[in-house]
């Protein structure tokens, strides 16, 4: 019997795909993967045109069979328990990659990650954001030079009504997770564009 994969999932502030992530953590769990989600402060508690904050976290709860970790300190002993063997931030708004780039540890989602990096673990991120080509491109430039950082492949997903912004291939992110585990890049990260 092999040893189940241990996931941390987190979820930053673009609800616009927060049905798609949906589908990818059912398809985690549906493989035998134990999914713990980790919602950051606005994931957790802002109702949008998308769902309302508690039908989110009851999706979620439904589906892993865990509760959020939804504080600092809740996720502060991600690293310390090595709870997970990767983490993923799926979907990662441009306000996260900021924070990571620059090690703001000011939300659930940010102390996971900071706390599960000092085991030199692999982070995977995917990607979704208005101005990835804009003011989000240099901290993105960062990122995909630090260690243990692996990036789900992503696109420009509407290059005419939205020019700078970019958003991953939701439904490569388990491929992108087992690459990580590798310590591999998954490749090719850019895709061909969404929408013309």
């Amino acid at each position: 019997m092999t040893t189940p994969i241990r996931i941390g999932f987190a979820l930053t502030g673009s609800f616009c795909t927060f049905s798609r992530v949906m589908r990818v953590i059912e398809t985690l769990v549906a493989q035998g993967c134990e999914v713990t989600p980790i919602l950051s402060f606005h994931a957790g508690a802002l109702d949008t045109r998308f769902g309302a904050a508690a039908m989110w976290r009851e999706k979620l709860r439904e589906t892993t069979g865990r509760a959020p970790i939804d504080s600092i300190e809740t996720a502060e002993p991600v690293g310390p328990k090595a709870l997970f063997d990767v983490l993923a931030v799926a979907p990662c708004t441009g306000n996260t990659l900021a924070k990571l780039a620059h090690s703001v540890i000011d939300t659930p989602v940010t102390m996971a990650v900071k706390s599960h990096l000092r085991g030199e673990k692999p982070v995977v991120l995917a990607v979704s954001t208005n101005d990835g080509l804009s003011g989000s491109a240099a901290n993105l430039g960062v990122l995909l030079n630090r260690r243990h950082y692996y990036f789900v492949p992503l696109r420009q997903d509407a290059p005419r009504s939205k020019p700078r912004s970019l958003v991953a291939d939701m439904e490569r992110l388990p491929e992108a997770i087992a690459a990580a585990l590798d310590g591999r890049q998954l490749q090719p990260i850019l895709l061909a564009p969404g929408e013309a």
